[in-house]
C-alpha cells in the first residue's frame, strides 16, 4: 500500500499561494521535510502538526484528509 502524504497541508499551501520553501521558512524548517511531509515519504511528528495547523489555521484533520472532520 503506498503511503499518503498530507492531503490537506499542500491542498491549503496552494490555496494561500505559498511554495514550498516560504512555508519552510517560515516554520523553520526544511524545504524537503514540506515536500516529504505532503508526499508521505516522512510523517510530522504531533508537535509539528499542531505547528502546521496553527501556521495554516485549519484543524489536523484538515491537514491529514484534506477535509474538516465530518460526525457520522
Amino acid at each position: 500500500m503506498k503511503k499518503q502524504g498530507l492531503i490537506g497541508l499542500k491542498k491549503i499551501r496552494q490555496q494561500k499561494g505559498y511554495n514550498q520553501l516560504k512555508v519552510a521558512m517560515d516554520l523553520s524548517i526544511s524545504r524537503e521535510s514540506v515536500s516529504y511531509y505532503e508526499n508521505g515519504k516522512r510523517s510530522p511528528d504531533i508537535q509539528m502538526l499542531l505547528l502546521l495547523s496553527d501556521y495554516f489555521n485549519v484543524s489536523i484533520d484538515y491537514l491529514i484528509r484534506g477535509e474538516e472532520f465530518k460526525k457520522r
